[in-house]
């Protein structure tokens, strides 16, 4: 069998959580040792798996029925995580879903992160099989190294004791950027930092007015990889994730990986596999968040990082592997009974 993984874009995505899926699918199918490409010139392929939705995506769908190959499609997007991002999102928002629709129903199968947005794709009513598949995560890259802990505090000078809050993603209101700042102004002894490119972010006016006015212990360094991000991960003293919406969250794998005390509003995607109190701490309000935050600090709450690790062990890439190849086989079956 082999797989031409399709991602429009990928540059420009590559700093985005859909990047980091492309990144997580090829390492599970090689440790599957399923044959993939993603060269978009890959005409010899028996399943096509596609990730992306805009106007190149549909050109390869063409090609694929045209030829009568296989179609995974792969949900990242839903309308709902696709409100309150950047500007005039919820103005599209509309738009967006009757694409997201049209283009999903062209799969055989559909594959989407979590059994939330498996009940949002499914009650879009799209006639389709859609099974929830983890991105994955590959804990071994987030085992503690003191050398990756050193470059992250060397790099932001910060002090032995100082403590410090971190989050990662787009500077969206969907993401919680304006939850993050306004506990950070409740907060002024600890230092927050929040990952994420500023400018491609394409922030909407209440989110600009929080980087133009953001507290003095917010430190906004753009997008940064390697061994600095990897040692914020291993000796932040909480992720705090304020997201209103997510498929997934592969940051908050990484963090649960990193044994990271991790901090989440409490919302419905995260059934089922984060619990308050056992792998994670969740919260909703913003004195609710600065509460949680300076107990989890402060060792006033017990710590759930070797909780939280074993979460993320569970979604690792030979098991996301090995489900993959099962809906690859399920198109291929499902193609081939339509011939």
């Amino acid at each position: 069998m082999k797989v031409k993984l399709y991602f429009e874009n990928e540059k420009g995505i590559a700093k985005s959580g859909i990047g980091k899926a492309l990144e997580h699918q090829m390492k599970a199918l090689t440790l599957n040792h399923i044959d993939f490409s993603k060269d978009h010139d890959c005409k010899d392929y028996d399943v096509l798996h596609i990730n992306t939705v805009f106007f190149g995506s549909m050109k390869e769908i063409k090609y694929a029925k045209k030829m009568n190959k296989p179609i995974v499609y792969h949900a990242h997007s839903t309308e709902e995580d696709f409100r309150d991002s950047f500007a005039f999102s919820n103005t599209i928002a509309p738009l967006w879903r009757k694409w997201l629709i049209y283009l999903y129903s062209m799969g055989d199968v559909i594959v989407t992160p979590t059994e939330y947005s498996k009940k949002l794709i499914e009650g879009y009513g799209i006639d389709k099989p859609v099974h929830a598949i983890s991105n994955g995560i590959d804990v071994d890259i987030y085992t503690y190294d003191q050398t990756k802990v050193q470059a992250f505090r060397d790099y932001f000078q910060l002090r032995d004791d100082q403590k410090v809050v971190m989050s990662v993603g787009w500077l969206f209101e969907r993401k919680g950027f304006d939850t993050f700042c306004a506990v950070a102004e409740r907060l002024p002894d600890y230092t927050f930092i929040w990952f994420g490119d500023k400018n491609l972010s394409m922030p909407s006016g209440n989110i600009r007015k929080w980087i133009e006015n953001k507290p003095e212990n917010v430190i906004l360094p753009g997008y940064i990889s390697g061994d600095i991000i990897l040692g914020a991960y291993m000796s932040s003293d909480v992720f705090f994730f304020p997201s209103r919406e997510e498929t997934e969250g592969i940051v908050v794998l990484e963090a649960l990986a990193a044994k990271c005390k991790v901090l989440v509003r409490d919302i419905p995607v995260y059934e089922g596999w984060l619990f308050n109190g056992k792998n994670c701490y969740m919260a909703n309000t913003e004195d609710e968040f600065a509460a949680k935050i300076t107990q989890m600090v402060e060792g006033q709450l017990p710590d759930l990082s070797a909780c939280g690790y074993q979460t993320a062990e569970a979604r690792g890439f030979k098991a996301i592997g090995e489900q993959l190849a099962a809906v690859y086989q399920e198109a291929i079956e499902r193609k081939d009974a339509e011939l």
